[in-house]
């Protein structure tokens, strides 16, 4: 197994500071069954982790995107963390939102130095899939694939979230489809890239009425549309708990034969099938689960969790297997759960890939769209409206579980320049049927080439056809409004086998063999 300590790194805070200090890139992480090896030496890896990023606030205002702060694009703050990271024998941190214009070069060196694996979450606070309201759009797969784009040539990156506990309970279980769509296209997409094999995962809740399903449904299926990996909030330890009154012995028998590599603890009853943990958090919040409190930009004070979690974890030697001599017997995917009352997302069809020149194309045909001054807040109005029409206009951006319009991945602006035009289309006797109380126009059509021609043929003229061209790449579509994204303001929050690991709120004693401390959180990876 490579070694945590922090002697072993050999990285000061000066060294750290010295961009000319280049170490040799890391050994990437690779997934073999339901475990995570080092690729050269096949050693068998454990996340020893730490949530780093500062609480988001709330997206709740047309300002969301600056409502949240990039911990990988700020050199002083990574330079003063690391090594006290380094302290706690972290090799992995998990990030929940990037800004994918900004330079990471210089955090995720020394985070390389460090011998720090990174796993990044694709959504930010004003652009994920929201539970109440889900969608997959040509806006969030520019969003995801941006992410990716930023970070694929860093070898410490070991993979992505394409969502965090976005289905909490039975009514909004449907929100799940979405999520696999992108699971789906985020993986395709590296695919095309030629990027390396980096895994595309799923953190979900502990809510016991949902969790089998959900466990079930991101796992089953097309392997192109299956998890790589699964993360697992579990917030039933705590105090002076055990293996077995937390209930952890149940969730590691449920998980011994999931084909995915799951994350846990170290010690002997569950190192068979979890890969390891990420401790939740770095920062003390009001929250209060903090390691270290920040005094200045290059300053932090360690608090009590800090200490108690450097003692314990350094007498964890978890025991695992060489990749070499590993076999995996649970190559089997899972049955995925019927739909019902208390399961909402269908298996198959799931919501249609992003297609923006798809999009483009079909605004580029329109005769009647939205007026350029209509404010996004009055689209709920004017979708209810003419949705109500006689003519069924909406039924190519149609959202609908199991009845997809081509077009419902398009943005909010063409969405509704669809609806309008549908409508005014059906209306030949009526001059003023693109009107709308005022908030639409016409313009003049442009002609589709050849490649336009192919993907609105299939679309159809209803927009209800199935587009089979791939995704061209990123990037969102014509329509001059964005206000497609879910919003966190509307939200309250490879193979078959791919590891799974567990994000749990424990206390930081009980992960770490029975130090008493209060209130951090461990997320088993």
């Amino acid at each position: 197994m490579k070694g945590f300590s922090f002697a072993s790194t050999a990285i000061a805070a000066a060294s750290l500071l010295a961009s000319s200090v280049v170490a040799a890139d890391v050994d990437p992480i690779v997934i073999k069954g339901s475990k995570f090896f080092y690729k050269t030496n096949g050693t068998q890896f454990f996340m020893k982790g730490v949530a780093y990023q500062q609480d988001i606030i709330n997206a709740n205002s047309s300002s969301a995107k600056t409502q949240y702060s990039d911990p990988l694009a700020n050199a002083t703050a990574c330079a003063r963390d690391i090594p006290l990271l380094q302290q706690l024998q972290t090799n992995t941190i998990r990030v929940y939102a990037i800004d994918p214009t900004q330079d990471h070069t210089k955090c995720m060196q020394m985070l390389q130095n460090a011998g720090i694996y990174l796993i990044a979450d694709l959504s930010q606070p004003s652009q994920s899939i929201n539970r109440d309201s889900p969608s997959w759009n040509d806006d969030l797969y520019a969003r995801y694939t941006s992410v990716v784009d930023s970070l694929a040539n860093y070898t410490n990156v070991l993979g992505f979230f394409a969502g965090n506990e976005v289905s909490n309970q039975a009514n909004n279980t449907g929100a799940s489809a979405f999520v696999k769509a992108a699971v789906r296209d985020t993986k395709a997409y590296i695919k095309q890239k030629n990027y390396r094999t980096m895994g595309v995962g799923y953190a979900t809740n502990d809510d016991a009425s949902i969790r089998v399903n959900l466990a079930e449904y991101f796992n089953c299926g097309d392997p192109a549309t299956a998890i790589d990996f699964w993360g697992y909030n579990i917030y039933s330890w705590c105090g002076d708990s055990s293996f077995h009154e937390s209930g952890y012995d149940v969730r590691t028998q449920e998980f011994a034969n999931y084909s995915v590599p799951v994350g846990a603890l170290y010690g002997p009853n569950m190192t068979s099938v979890w890969s390891g943990g990420i401790v939740y958090m770095y920062f003390q919040e009001a929250n209060n689960f903090g390691l270290a409190s920040v005094i200045s930009d290059t300053s932090v004070s360690k608090l009590p969790d800090f200490t108690a979690l450097s003692s314990q974890i350094a007498k964890v030697t978890p025991s695992g297997v060489n990749s070499a001599s590993y076999t995996p017997t649970n190559t089997q995917a899972q049955s995925c759960p019927p739909t019902g009352t208390d399961w909402r997302a269908p298996a198959s069809p799931l919501p249609p890939s992003p297609n923006p020149q798809l999009c483009s194309c079909m605004y580029q045909g329109l005769s009647c769209v939205v007026k350029s001054s209509v404010s996004t807040n009055d689209y709920g109005t004017l979708f209810g409206t003419v949705c109500g029409y006689p003519g069924n206009a909406c039924a190519g951006i149609n959202a609908t579980l199991g009845n997809f319009g081509a077009y419902s991945v398009c943005n909010a602006t063409e969405q509704l320049a669809f609806a309008f035009n549908q409508y005014a289309a059906g209306q030949t006797n009526n001059p003023s049927a693109c009107d709308f109380g005022g908030a639409a126009t016409t313009k003049a059509t442009q002609s589709p080439n050849a490649a336009c021609r192919a993907l609105v043929s299939q679309a159809g003229t209803a927009g209800t056809g199935t587009v089979t061209s791939a995704p061209s790449g990123t990037g969102s579509g014509s329509g001059s409004g964005s206000g497609s994204s879910s919003t966190a303001s509307k939200a309250a929050a490879g193979l078959v086998t791919v590891p799974a690991f567990n994000f749990g709120m424990l206390q930081l004693g009980v992960y770490a063999v029975g130090a008493a401390m209060a209130g951090a959180g461990m997320i088993l990876l």
